[in-house]
C-alpha cells in the first residue's frame, strides 16, 4: 500500500510498504482525510522531537525507530473488524484518537492518559498513521462520527485539544474569554467557547486570520493587539470588569504578558499553545496581587465523543476552517512549505491518499 512515510528533516517520502492486518480487538480503517497540523510542520522543518523517534532510539510503547508512517488527525471508513470488536460495523465513517498509552503509569490509572509517562501519536510515534492507504488500531480509540462528512471528521482531533482545554479551564456560559492567537487552535477554540455559551474577544495581529475569526462567527470582536488596545477593548466590552478568562493559543512570551493584563481580578489564564522557550513571569504583580490563576492542558482524554457531538449537534461548524485540500503526492510543496510560506492564507490543509 501507499504511505507516507517521515524518514526526518525535510524527508518525507511517499512510498509502497507492507499492508497491516487486522488482529483481535482491533479495526482495520481507510484513512479519507488527515489534517496537517503545527507537530507535523515541526518534525519536517525541524526533525524528530519527543514523542518521535529517531533513526536509532525506537518510542518506548511502539518500539519503531524511523522512518514511521505520518497523520494523525484522520478520519475514515471501517474496512474489516477484528474479534471481540463490538459497536462497530464496516462502512461506518469514523475517527482516531491517536494515542499509544502505557496503561500502568499513574496517569494511567487516574484515567488523565493524556499525561502517560511513555505517551506517543499513532502517525508520529509508529503503529501506522493517516498518511497511509490502510491502518488498523486499537478499538478503544476508534469514535463513528454517523453522517459527518469525512472532510470535517478530519479536524475532530485538534477540536478535541481545543475542548479539552476550554473543560481545563472550567468556563461557563455568560463569561467572557480572550483568545490571543487565531491560528487553527485559537479558531477552534473560540468556537467551543461560543457553543458553550461565552463571549470571545480574539486578539491576532494577521488580518486575514481576524477576517477569519469573524467570517466564521466564532468572535464577537477582533483586535489587532499591534495597532489596537486590547485592555481598552476588554474593558469596555466588560463594563470595566475585566475578562474572566483568557487562552494563549500563540505560545508567545508577549501575548502571555498580554492576556494577564486583560483579566478582570480572580481571572483565569489557560495555556493552550505549545511555547518552545522560557517565559519570564512576575509573579506578585502579574499574578498575586490579583488572585490570578495560571493553568495549561495538553492533548485530550475522554474528550471525542463530545467534541463529535459539538459538530453533530451544530454546535460548532468545522467548515470555515478548511481552506485546502491536496493529495499525499504534493504533500511536501502544497502542504508542509505553504503552510510557512502562506500561513495566513490557510486554516487547515485536508490531505487525501486519493
Amino acid at each position: 500500500m501507499k504511505a507516507a512515510m517521515f524518514y526526518g528533516k525535510e524527508d518525507v517520502r511517499v512510498e509502497e510498504i507492507e499492508e497491516p492486518r487486522v488482529r483481535p480487538g482491533t479495526v482495520k480503517i481507510a484513512p479519507a482525510f488527515n489534517g496537517i497540523c503545527g507537530s507535523d510542520l515541526h518534525l519536517y522543518h525541524e526533525g524528530p522531537i519527543p514523542p518521535a523517534p529517531t533513526a536509532e532510539k525506537p518510542h518506548p510503547i511502539s518500539g519503531e525507530t524511523l522512518p514511521v508512517v505520518l497523520g494523525h488527525e484522520f478520519s475514515g471508513v471501517v474496512e474489516a473488524i477484528g474479534e471481540g470488536v463490538h459497536g462497530l460495523a464496516i462502512g461506518d465513517s469514523v475517527v482516531v484518537e491517536p494515542l499509544m498509552v502505557d496503561g500502568t503509569c499513574p496517569a494511567c490509572l487516574a484515567d488523565k492518559y493524556n499525561l502517560c509517562e511513555k505517551m506517543g501519536f499513532i502517525g508520529i510515534s509508529g503503529r501506522g498513521g493517516g498518511l497511509s492507504e490502510h491502518i488498523v488500531v486499537e478499538r478503544r480509540w476508534v469514535h463513528p462520527v454517523g453522517e459527518m462528512p469525512l472532510d470535517l471528521a478530519a479536524m475532530i482531533e485538534p477540536l478535541a485539544v481545543v475542548l479539552h482545554s476550554a473543560k481545563h479551564a472550567g468556563v461557563v456560559a455568560g463569561q467572557t474569554a480572550v483568545v490571543g492567537g487565531a491560528g487553527p487552535i485559537g479558531l477552534l477554540l473560540a468556537a467551543v467557547l461560543k457553543a458553550k455559551g461565552l463571549t470571545t474577544i480574539v486578539s491576532e495581529m494577521s488580518t486575514a486570520r481576524r477576517e477569519k475569526a469573524l467570517s466564521s462567527g466564532v468572535a464577537d470582536v477582533v483586535v489587532d493587539p499591534a495597532h489596537g488596545d486590547l485592555a481598552a477593548v476588554v474593558a469596555e466590552r466588560t463594563r470595566g470588569k475585566g475578562a474572566d478568562v483568557a487562552f494563549d493559543a500563540a505560545g508567545v512570551a508577549a501575548v502571555v504578558g498580554q492576556l494577564l493584563g486583560v483579566l478582570g481580578p480572580g481571572g483565569r489564564l489557560e495555556i493552550v499553545a505549545i511555547h518552545t522557550k522560557p517565559v519570564q513571569l512576575d509573579i506578585a504583580s502579574q499574578l498575586t496581587m490579583q488572585d490570578l490563576v495560571l493553568g495549561s492542558s495538553i492533548g485530550y482524554a475522554n474528550d471525542h465523543s463530545e467534541a463529535i457531538e459539538l459538530v453533530r449537534s451544530g454546535k460548532v461548524n468545522l467548515a470555515p476552517f478548511v481552506t485546502s485540500k491536496i493529495l499525499v503526492d504534493d504533500i511536501v510543496q502544497r502542504g508542509y512549505e505553504r503552510l510557512i510560506t502562506h500561513k495566513d492564507e490557510e486554516v487547515k490543509i485536508l490531505v487525501s491518499m486519493h
